[in-house]
């Protein structure tokens, strides 16, 4: 069996209960349920529909998200998750990169290395030499002024945790900022790239080995296992190409408003809800989502 989940921006209230019922009767789909009223519905399904994806383009233009997955298994225990444009709203090393006068240089090869134009490792260390002398107190001047989180993750941390689920944040990025988006929004757990400092001023080289695309899926791995579990028990959310392993090997890995290149390679996409929509696809209702202090 399989569950179909429509749902839209929260507050767009896009979702009608004739387009809900249109496409379960289409599919010979059953048990029609409102997860947040016009915002998600999900109904089941017998088989996977042959003509998914030309529906799904169909609803893309009326800035609706569609997913239809397995049934079976489809609530996680534990969320693995991305955190530049994922969790947050920015890319950190570009903040960064505008408070050194680097700004367009360094976020152009972010932006080839997120769509998976340049080897993550090899770019990680150009821009990172672009940010040599930066005095080390900006970072947080940055994560106060420059940092704003993704809508929904708040309560998708908080929720998932309060129904026995784990949260790791696992990023690319760096632990001046993990540290304090873990902090923030709940997170067990945190794992990133460590700039290197001296005399106040970062030096321009980031700390060996590099938390690239493979270290996610061995952070994946290895979290997982060390809290019992199986790597088709994690739901894994990114949007850049170097998430892609770790969204390929979870039970339910999600692409984000991500880049064209994860688009292209991973099924269940989210380009119009917001984190939120993480929860909808684990069949929670919004009456069962916990918003934290």
């Amino acid at each position: 069996m399989f569950i179909t989940t429509m749902l839209c921006k929260p507050g767009q209230r896009a979702l009608s209960p004739a387009l809900a019922q249109s496409l379960l009767g289409a599919w010979g789909g059953r048990n029609l349920t409102w997860l947040a009223a016009m915002e998600a519905v999900e109904f089941e399904t017998p088989i996977m529909p042959q003509n998914f994806w030309q529906v799904w383009e169909e609803l893309q233009r009326l800035a609706i998200d569609l997913i239809v997955q397995p049934q079976a298994g489809r609530q996680k225990k534990m969320l693995l998750a991305d955190m530049d444009s994922t969790m947050i709203e920015q890319e950190c090393i570009d903040e960064l990169a505008a408070e050194a006068g680097v700004g367009p240089r360094v976020a152009d090869i972010t932006a080839r290395t997120m769509n998976g134009e340049l080897d993550f490792e090899q770019a990680l260390r150009e821009r990172v030499r672009l940010l040599k002398n930066l005095p080390s107190i900006i970072i947080e001047k940055v994560y106060q002024n420059r940092i704003t989180f993704m809508p929904g993750g708040p309560v998708l941390v908080a929720t998932m945790r309060a129904n026995g689920g784990y949260a790791a944040l696992v990023s690319g990025g760096f632990t001046d900022f993990t540290q304090r988006v873990a902090d923030k929004l709940g997170f067990n757990e945190h794992h990133a790239n460590s700039l290197l400092k001296t005399g106040g001023l970062l030096t321009g080289h980031v700390a060996p080995p590099i938390l690239g695309r493979e270290a996610k899926v061995t952070a994946l791995r290895d979290i997982s296992k060390a809290q019992g579990l199986s790597p088709s028990e994690v739901l894994a959310v990114g949007d850049g190409a170097n998430d892609l392993g770790m969204l390929q090997l979870a039970g339910t890995g999600v692409a984000l408003h991500a880049k064209p290149i994860v688009q292209q390679q991973v099924s269940l996409r989210i380009n119009h809800g917001d984190l939120t929509a993480l929860l909808y696809l684990q069949g929670y209702a919004q009456s069962d989502c916990v918003t934290p202090l």
